[in-house]
């Protein structure tokens, strides 16, 4: 009886060296892309392929730390994404394309997979990092998705510092936009429609964006998806990257998924919910999931991109059909991996 409080004690101890080794083991894992298409690497050289690797290294790492700490994955996602959204490597936030007319129109989203809460923004112009918007359209508005003029309104309702549309403006984006109107004035010409020439614009001004997906030690996942949309688009015209479904989705009983590619064949498919309902209803591994839907449902018909899955347990999947996808990943059981070309 005399040693029963020391038994206790013990007891109380090994329970709680225990609770603490099952907390460090609880899976977390991180991926993030910077955009999918025709990413040959011979248009790099040394320094400018190194300086993109670097850029998705602190991406996911910053995002890996918020994880680690015990941070939630929609904090580790928004983290991740705003460092892609201020470089000028990706089509996001400072590096986005233009539209037709010279300016810059941005879309957003992300999910919540612990109860399939979402926001999303599309058309923004003055917002310096959209997916921060589409997180307070999730938590703070009763809609899912605002655009444009209104969504705006609702930034400066909230206390968003504006930036001017010029602040978005890049030197190699304003080349790829000239490039692009000469290619549809040229097809034009031979073509009575607008609509006619841009589907003969090449795949590389079709598609660029920024993700990231995560799982965090609550076992809870989150996926969010940014980017400046299609070079010379014209006629407020919206990809999947803001669409539910589409460009974005996440459900902590399947997966959570971000896209990148050519958006409109992602819309008609709905890609991201796609992978997620074959993982949840047929069982599908995240990887049988992805390829089968990039491979097999989108390349045939001419969809071109890729995606980012992680699941439930921490395992992720990066699928592509395209010459390559920036790229990047880290889980408690993975090294940080970092990606640009097929190869890697």
């Amino acid at each position: 009886m005399r040693n029963r409080p020391i038994l206790i004690a013990m007891c109380g101890l090994l329970l709680g060296t225990s609770s603490q080794a099952l907390a460090q083991t609880k899976p977390i894992a991180i991926a993030i892309h910077g955009g999918a298409g025709t990413i040959d690497k011979s248009r790099f050289n040394a320094q400018q392929e190194e300086a993109y690797r670097a850029k998705l290294k602190e991406a996911v790492e910053a995002g890996y730390a918020v994880l680690e700490a015990g941070g939630e994955s929609l904090d580790a996602i928004t983290a991740a994404i705003n460092i892609l959204e201020d470089s000028e490597f990706f089509n996001a936030g400072k590096g986005a394309v233009y539209t037709y007319d010279e300016q810059h129109e941005l879309d957003a989203s992300i999910m919540d997979g612990r109860d399939r809460q979402a926001g999303a923004v599309a058309g923004v112009k003055h917002i310096k990092n959209p997916i921060n918007l589409a997180r307070k359209v999730m938590t703070d508005s009763v809609h899912v998705m605002l655009s444009g003029q209104g969504a705006e309104q609702f930034a400066k309702q909230q206390g968003f510092t504006f930036v001017e549309n010029s602040y978005f403006d890049t030197p190699h984006r304003l080349e790829a936009l000239n490039k692009a109107k000469q290619k549809l004035d040229a097809a034009q010409k031979q073509s009575s429609s607008y609509q006619a020439a841009h589907r003969g614009l090449p795949e590389e001004y079709k598609m660029g964006t920024v993700g990231a997906v995560a799982l965090d030690k609550q076992g809870n996942l989150a996926a969010g998806t940014s980017t400046g949309g299609m070079t010379a688009k014209r006629f407020g015209r919206i990809g999947d990257s803001p669409v539910i479904g589409a460009g974005t989705f996440a459900d902590n009983r399947s997966c959570a998924v971000s896209a990148t590619g050519h958006g409109e064949y992602f819309i008609r498919y709905s890609v991201a919910s796609d992978i997620c309902a074959r993982v949840q209803y047929q069982e599908q591994s995240i990887s049988d999931a992805g390829n089968d839907v990039i491979h097999n449902v989108l390349a045939p018909i001419g969809g071109t991109g890729g995606v980012i899955i992680v699941d439930s347990k921490g395992n992720i999947s990066m699928p592509f059909n395209t010459k390559g996808m920036y790229r990047a990943s880290k889980s408690h059981v993975q090294p940080t991996y970092v990606g640009i070309f097929k190869k890697d």
